[in-house]
């Protein structure tokens, strides 16, 4: 029995107990006047975050709530959506109407390689497969695709048209981007009518066809896939969405909304560990301390 009792207690000293759980901030501050719309994990508890305003990079703690800002910004920079590709480090950005992409060393923030899209409308999500990231354009009917080798550096940039159900209209068209498992299918949400797609990447194009939902997610913005479950950002809602999705993605039924007093207009959401952490994009009011720019939310 006391051998029982000492393996148990070994065991459990290597899990996170539930105070360590609570002793992680729920709201982060970043940067006066940051303007912050895309948020990313990083390796272990690091998270990344971008400026719309001059797409600055502040790379930042879950745990402790402290970060530094590794790319100063510039005038004619923006970001939005990014992610990190941890076979290489490098933090794949958005340019949103700066009509570029933007990849950096996602430890010191230096410049690794810019890609000038002069036909861009709106460059807003990126998703990361094991051979591409793809990027969304809400205002232009494409989705932008990065070669990435096996050596893991970025590569050529493709122009793919949108073909199928997903037909842009007035508004913001496709927003929000995830790929299933194997990097073959994307499911991309449309923010004007909250309609939800997959899309087929192929050489020449990316074919598309409408996902069911038993109700719209209007302002979809950022999303997360997790096995079935999707998350969806309804940003002027102030929740996410958490969406049920049928096998081979037939068909998805929101379950139930995730809602937080600290949000003021979510964007884009990461996850580390048991929890989600949504960026307020703060489209209207006061952008001053204090600040809860990052909210830790509990799915």
């Amino acid at each position: 029995m006391s051998r029982f009792l000492l393996v148990a207690l070994a065991l459990c000293a290597l899990l996170p107990s539930a105070a360590s759980a609570k002793s992680f901030p729920e709201t982060i501050a970043l940067p006066d006047d940051y303007q912050a719309e895309g948020i990313a994990t990083g390796k272990g508890p690091t998270f990344y975050a971008g400026s719309r305003s001059d797409g600055s990079i502040y790379k930042g703690s879950y745990r402790t709530g402290g970060g530094r800002e590794i790319f100063p910004g510039r005038a004619d920079r923006s970001a939005t959506g990014l992610k990190l590709d941890r076979r290489s480090g490098l933090l794949y950005v958005s340019g949103a109407g700066s009509k570029q992409i933007n990849i950096y060393d996602g430890d010191t923030g230096a410049e690794v390689r810019t890609y000038a899209v002069p036909q861009a409308g709106f460059i807003n999500d990126v998703v990361i497969t094991r051979d591409a990231a793809y990027f969304t354009d809400s205002m232009v009917q494409v989705i932008y695709r990065v070669a990435i080798g096996r050596n893991g550096r970025p590569g050529p940039l493709t122009t793919l048209p949108i073909t199928g159900a997903l037909v842009y209209g007035p508004g913001f068209n496709a927003n929000g981007i995830d790929a299933s498992p194997d990097g073959k299918r994307l499911i991309i949400v449309k923010s004007s009518d909250g309609t939800l797609y997959e899309g087929i990447p192929g050489a020449s194009a990316v074919a598309t066809r409408q996902i069911p939902l038993d109700v719209p997610v209007t302002n979809g913005d950022g999303i997360l896939l997790e096995g079935r479950t999707l998350y969806v950002v309804q940003n002027r809602d102030n929740k996410i969405a958490v969406v049920r999705l049928a096998p081979r993605w037939q068909s998805g039924d929101v379950q139930r909304f995730l809602t937080d007093e600290s949000f003021d207009v979510p964007t884009t959401i990461a996850p580390f560990g048991n929890a989600l952490y949504a960026v307020n994009g703060r489209f209207t009011g006061p952008m001053g301390n204090p600040r809860e720019d990052v909210v830790r939310v509990e799915p």
